[in-house]
């Protein structure tokens, strides 16, 4: 009875220990290099297996080859080669003793080591979740950044070299799979480019599993599922041309010429109507990805692209860098702090070199291993929870655990002038594969006034945000509002106010944290709340100063 208790001990302790190894890896970059370590254990554990495999078929190979030579000597004559006594044992022997052995030897599985350590491995893996989280990301680049298939099958991403040893292409295989992706989705506008692109790579030659049949009857139905009957007709009957036989495909084509024919003789009832509708009709009603988006959408995917920024040649020369002292506050009257004005209103500044190499290396160690999926709070219940719109995950840094933390924090407060002591812990974020957090406040608003309630410190009266790492492509935080954009640049951080001295919130600081195309984000913040800056930023009674 007692042993039962403690092999249930441990099996639930091993399902426990399975369950929670996996921590949506595609919502962190920094996580997902340990992937790759565990894939070279693997790759050094395959290699292993294989010379195992190779040693053994050369042992047999050898004895072979040695049997070869003496059954032709022996064939010639053999009463004459039996004659020898040496022979005759040798013979009896072999048979007896060493082909037995070399059965052995061919049944052997050389595999065992690696399998065990597969099997190991396995629950560290990324689940069908991650594979789906990854390939939504591609599809929301491609869409943020207006991206062709052909250049993200390519590999040739902006911010990448041509000649770059990082440069991945997209097997057929590959595009075929986010198409599906997409299909399960009921996607068809991402359907369609994918199958598209797998396509075109089969039709140009490359080798592949993936049957051509099999895209085409994703293709055409992804196409007539945005209303155009005729391109999907086609591609149906070119289906139809390499598999005669295939049953929905022919139950397709009669649907399809059908509803043709319908909307054909509609068209003939109604040429009266506008040329315009008719083309409009003809061409059917295909969904452009675009005109769904709402207009805060296309701002912040316009923003991140670099293209709608509000900054005048007036208000420009406006903008200023300057040595800052904090009206000489002793820490910066000998070594001032580089300041750089990067918005005007709101007001947004950036400081220079917060942050050392050495240091951020070390904030990143001490993050890492508890890095988990970045939560937002719901609205409506108040509840922690997980967003599609916010890829990434971080930690949280107490000042207690590490004197690097501390004196972050009090380099935050000397520079900021505002007391920390209320502010929230030092978050750390690293961003995942096409990492990125949707247009929001950081303050709470007036429908929302339970929102740091808990806290007891007030609303987050300015956010202190410093990037840890260069972005090759992407990955700047936007503020929708007023068409602003700050783009990561390593040991820097940027300040600004949430709220006015009034304490009314400032809804021009809505920002956005843009999907990272290529490289990897490491940020950390510092939200600033209102208790404790009573008398070091006095309020007003204009609520919009």
């Amino acid at each position: 009875m007692g042993l039962r208790i403690v092999w249930w001990c441990v099996l639930f302790s091993s399902l426990l220990f399975s369950s929670s190894a996996h921590n949506d890896f595609f919502t962190s970059i920094g996580q997902m290099t340990d992937l790759l370590s565990i894939e070279k254990d693997l790759v050094t554990s395959l290699k292993d297996y294989i010379q195992a495999e190779e040693n053994k078929l050369e042992r047999v190979k050898k004895w072979a080859e040695k049997l070869d030579v003496l059954s032709a000597t022996a064939s010639q004559d053999p009463e004459g080669f039996l004659g020898h006594p040496v022979n005759a044992f040798k013979l009896m022997k072999r048979l007896n003793t060493e082909w037995g052995e070399l059965e052995s030897l061919v049944i052997t599985d050389m595999s065992d080591g690696f399998i065990s350590n597969l099997t190991i491995q396995r629950q560290y893996f990324p689940n069908d979740e991650d594979q789906t989280g990854s390939a939504k990301a591609l599809m929301r680049l491609q869409d943020t950044y207006k991206l062709d298939t052909n250049v993200i099958s390519s590999g040739e991403l902006p911010g990448t070299s041509a000649t770059g040893p990082y440069r991945s292409r997209m097997s057929v295989e590959d595009c075929y799979e986010l198409g599906k992706i997409a299909y399960s989705d009921a996607d068809y506008y991402h359907t369609e480019l994918w199958m598209t692109q797998a396509l075109r790579q089969l039709d140009q030659g490359e080798e592949t599993a993936t049957e051509a049949v099999a895209i085409l009857d994703y293709l055409s139905y992804s196409i007539y599922q945005q209303g155009e009957l005729k391109r999907a007709l086609d591609y149906t009957k070119r289906l139809l041309g390499l598999d005669p036989a295939h049953q929905r495909a022919n139950g397709n084509l009669k649907y399809f010429e059908y509803q043709l024919a319908k909307q054909r003789k509609a068209e003939e009832e109604e040429e009266e109507e506008d040329g315009e509708k008719k083309e409009a009709e003809e061409k059917g009603d295909k969904v452009d990805l675009s005109a769904d988006y709402l207009p805060e959408r296309r701002k912040y995917e316009q923003l991140c692209r670099g293209e709608g920024l509000k900054m005048t040649p007036r208000r420009q020369s406006r903008m200023f860098c300057r040595y800052f002292d904090n009206n000489r506050h002793p820490m910066f009257v000998i070594g001032p702090v580089k300041q750089e004005d990067e918005w005007d209103r709101p007001r947004i500044i950036r400081y220079h070199e917060i942050l050392s190499n050495q240091e951020i290396e070390k904030v990143k160690e001490l993050a890492k291993p508890r890095l988990r999926r970045a939560t937002i709070s719901n609205p409506i219940t108040g509840v922690l929870e997980t967003a599609h719109y916010r890829i990434s995950k971080s930690a949280w840094l107490t000042s207690y655990e590490h004197p690097l933390v501390d004196k972050i924090n009090q380099r935050i407060e000397d520079i900021t002038g505002l007391d920390v002591k209320t502010a929230e812990e030092l978050q750390v974020a690293n961003y995942g594969v096409g990492g990125q957090y949707e247009p929001h406040f950081d303050f709470g608003r007036k429908d929302e006034p339970d929102a740091f309630k808990e806290l007891g410190t007030g609303n987050r009266i300015a956010t202190w945000l410093i990037y840890m790492s260069d972005v090759a492509s992407g990955g700047a935080t936007v503020f929708t509002d007023v068409g602003a954009a700050v783009w990561p640049k390593k040991g820097t951080a940027v300040f600004w106010y949430n709220l006015f001295p009034s304490g009314e919130g400032d809804y021009s600081t809505r920002h956005a944290a843009c999907p990272v195309l290529v490289g990897n984000k490491w940020v950390s913040n510092k939200w600033i709340h209102e208790r404790g800056q009573e008398f070091r930023r006095r309020c007003s009674l204009d609520e919009t100063d």
